[in-house]
């Protein structure tokens, strides 16, 4: 992705955070200059790879297969100093996030505001393939069943709590606008426990044709 792109893609998100009502902490608006030096006191932020991810997961299409996130807190397996997460994230209509389990994680989803989201959901089999058995599942408490595969929507303020070992795919829904999705779970790993049903780019390679405006969590090392 050029970096002019994710630019754009981090104000529009900031907007859109605005409008939602939903406020990030100071250091999300820090300019790449600020970051010089200040591992020592931000060692938390960076080493748990805090703040702006955006990602085409190596698709090139972006509006269509995408994601905009930007984790506000998370633990670290290694010094076991949380064992949380906490994200923000931003779908459009129809941006897809593709079909992917966690090995380990158990998470909520949820629908902060704006459309609707949509999940399809399958059990993984023994051999990581997709069961065509339905998938029950706590939605806001309440145990829900449906077809695998099956459209499921969440509507504003609904949530969903997703076990390890359960495909999920999610988009926003057509005509309803974006989605602004948060997520709590477990401690987040996006190098160990991501298990993507095809093969994917997780973080993009960056075009720097300009400068960054903030950084993202790939970014921090050559920055500080």
């Amino acid at each position: 992705m050029k970096r002019s792109e994710l630019n754009s893609i981090i104000t529009d998100a900031k907007n859109f955070f605005k409008k939602n009502m939903f406020m990030l902490p100071e250091w999300a608006y820090w300019s790449p200059d600020k970051w010089k030096g200040a591992y020592g006191r931000c060692a938390g932020i960076i080493d748990n790879k805090l703040g702006w991810d955006i990602t085409d997961f190596g698709s090139g299409r972006f509006a269509d297969t995408g994601l905009t996130l930007f984790t506000v807190r998370n633990g670290n397996l290694v010094k076991k100093d949380k064992v949380y997460c906490e994200k923000i994230m931003i779908a459009d209509e129809g941006q897809e996030t593709p079909l992917h389990f966690h090995w380990s994680k158990t998470e909520d989803i949820i629908n902060r505001g704006g459309g609707n989201l949509v999940m399809e959901l399958f059990y993984a089999t023994d051999d990581d393939m997709l069961s065509p058995e339905p998938v029950t599942v706590s939605i806001d408490g309440i145990m829900t069943t449906v077809n695998a595969g099956e459209q499921l929507v969440l509507r504003p303020g609904q949530s969903i709590c997703l076990k390890s070992r359960v495909y999920h795919r999610f988009y926003g829904q057509k005509g309803m606008g974006k989605v602004l999705i948060g997520e709590v779970s477990m401690v987040n790993d996006d190098a160990g426990d991501n298990r993507f049903y095809e093969e994917i780019g997780r973080f993009p390679g960056i075009e720097e044709d300009t400068p960054p405006v903030h950084l993202m969590v790939n970014d921090y090392p050559a920055y500080i």
